[in-house]
């Protein structure tokens, strides 16, 4: 088959790009501001203050619970887009990750409510992370399912690239605020706005997966009448391999992102001459912008080489980077060296990442491709990019040990390195297949 699209594939590319990229900025807008306030907001006012270290802990440990929701959100919803096709599946998370990213922003605090305040914020939350599990298989397919063979890595990209756009969009929205207003006005309403605006990433996602056709992958599967009738059984049955490297992969690059966009925030915050929120709010917002070209460049880049030594190459020097950033900055956090550190970070994960949508879903025959796929994103993010903050808080308040977190980072990304060894190598001709079948 030639890689060459026809006039009308190139405009429905372009709709599943824009469709995959809106949905997933708005799942990393809700994580990346979540995950930004969470030291600094959820720790103040969701938790009973009598001890501030252990309620750093708490409100790292309710960011943890979307990971541990998206399992459920994998199997429900990956199991409904390998049966009634990916475009209607993903409307159905769309809505439910904005509805609850909304309903956090009208929570009543701790001082309110009580103990109340955090349990329906780790409810939300876990609501979240039930939505982002379903929407992550589904947007990588969306795009890369349009695509013709050889160029399935840079269209696949779309749904990593709303990962820095909407980490950017939060970052920069609550850079403004800080700069903008006191602190006490942010603490009482600012936050809560920033979490509100998220429905206008709903009705303009919606307004564009509506004018979307079903993939023609699916369309083949229905065609054929080979949809699955218990997808998770047969990715459990036949692709125990395929599900476990697939999970394995994902380990560094969450690992890695987990640090260098959420945990820095508070890191940066905290120690030696100490920045204040908003220059580490900038760091990663800088950086959230850069990745923005570098990951469908990354993705574009895989379709050129070997998707396995890519990724290999940037999990092995992202490790390595992180003990650079820890030297240089753990007797005291210089604003330069800082900016600049996460955003080298944020590039090796950039590496990472963008390949990742199109090494997992060629993991997967296209009749189990959104299960196996949204399987292996989300129990891989519990124990890796939803246990990692918590582990790095834990690490910070047993002695301030930047040493350890930066070793924590580098097993995670050996764990990457095996996981990659066991995954097949898809490229290039033998990428017809999965086209194909």
């Amino acid at each position: 088959m030639s890689q060459t699209h026809t006039p009308q594939e190139k405009r429905n590319l372009r709709k599943a790009f824009v469709a995959s990229l809106s949905g997933t900025a708005l799942e990393w807008y809700d994580f990346a501001l979540f995950g930004a306030v969470t030291g600094t907001v959820f720790s103040k006012l969701f938790f009973d203050g009598s001890d501030p270290s252990m309620d750093m802990i708490k409100a790292f440990m309710t960011y943890g619970a979307g990971y541990v929701a998206r399992p459920i959100g994998g199997i429900f919803f990956g199991r409904l887009g390998d049966r009634i096709g990916r475009k209607r599946v993903l409307v159905y998370t769309l809505v439910l990750i904005g509805v609850a990213t909304f309903l956090i922003g009208v929570l009543p605090t701790y001082q309110q409510a009580g103990v109340w305040a955090p349990i329906l914020l780790v409810f939300l939350r876990f609501l979240q992370g039930v939505g982002v599990g379903g929407e992550w298989g589904g947007a990588v397919l969306l795009s890369s399912e349009f695509a013709r063979p050889g160029t399935r890595g840079l269209w696949a990209s779309a749904a990593q690239t709303g990962v820095p756009l909407g980490s950017f969009l939060a970052n920069a929205l609550l850079v403004v605020m800080t700069l903008s207003m006191p602190d006490a006005a942010f603490q009482a309403w600012g936050w809560r706005a920033a979490f509100m605006l998220s429905l206008l990433l709903v009705a303009f996602g919606l307004w564009i997966r509506h004018q979307l056709e079903e993939t023609p992958v699916f369309q083949k599967i229905l065609e054929k009448g080979e949809a699955p009738q218990a997808p998770v059984t047969e990715v459990f049955k036949t692709q125990g391999r395929a599900l476990l490297g697939a999970i394995l992969v994902r380990f560094g690059p969450d690992v890695l992102y987990a640090f260098f966009a959420v945990y820095v925030i508070t890191w940066l915050q905290n120690g030696p001459e100490k920045l204040t929120n908003q220059q580490a709010l900038t760091a990663t917002m800088t950086a959230g912008l850069i990745q923005v070209f570098t990951m469908p460049f990354a993705g574009w880049l895989s379709d050129r080489v070997s998707r396995k030594k890519l990724y290999g190459g940037a999990a092995l020097l992202g490790a390595v980077w992180t003990f650079v950033f820890v030297a240089m900055l753990n007797d005291g956090r210089q604003f330069a060296l800082a900016v600049a550190g996460v955003i080298i970070g944020l590039a090796f994960h950039s590496f990472m990442y963008a390949p990742q949508a199109a090494h997992i879903a060629e993991q997967f025959p296209a009749r189990l491709r959104y299960t196996g796929s949204s399987l292996a994103y989300t129990f891989a993010g519990i124990f890796a990019g939803g246990l990692a903050p918590t582990m790095f808080a834990i690490f910070w308040a047993s002695g301030q040990n930047s040493w350890a977190i930066a070793g924590y980072i580098a097993v995670a990304c050996v764990i990457t390195l095996i996981g990659l060894a066991m995954g097949r190598a898809v490229h290039d001709e033998a990428d017809e297949a999965l086209v194909e079948d």
